[in-house]
């Protein structure tokens, strides 16, 4: 048993992933885990590129954005959530004091911001588009290449 806010301020937020090691019950080469909180005003330092992984971001309180080539999806309410899979490059900022679950699968090395290690974070320099945030034809929040999930930021 854990305190999300606990542990995972000693790993940048990262409850679980490839990057514990292999002895430790936290490791997973399937997913990561991580708790964000985020003061005001921060942002992420880089681009995330070449994106490997699928990703689903929750908002559990606060207001924070996801900044996507193509738009934006602001995550304004407990529970809004977007997703978004393979080859969508991303970044973000805390528009509000922000506390943000993501669950990323699967868990590979190579995204730590500024060092391309092993480690969430950011790597790569290819620059692959993204496409509009919102549900398939069905309604549904279905995975793929196009961030889903809410309705485009502003509306």
């Amino acid at each position: 048993m854990g305190k999300a806010p606990v542990d995972g301020a000693l790993n940048a937020g990262w409850l679980l992933g490839h990057f514990h090691s292999p002895g430790d019950p936290r490791h997973s080469d399937e997913v990561e885990i991580k708790w964000g909180v985020h003061p005001v005003g921060e942002s992420r330092a880089e681009w995330v590129r070449s994106e490997e992984r699928t990703t689903v971001a929750v908002l559990i309180s606060g207001r924070f954005r996801l900044l996507f080539p193509e738009r934006d999806a602001l995550l304004a309410e407990a529970g809004d959530y977007v997703v978004w899979g393979k080859g969508v490059d991303h970044s973000w900022v805390a528009e509000e004091e922000s506390v943000v679950l993501i669950v990323r699968w699967p868990s590979v090395p190579g995204y730590r911001v500024g060092s391309g290690s092993d480690g969430p974070g950011s790597a790569g320099s290819n620059s692959v588009g993204s496409d509009s945030i919102g549900s398939d034809s069905a309604g549904s929040n279905s995975v793929g290449s196009k961030p889903v999930g809410l309705p485009e930021a502003g509306a």
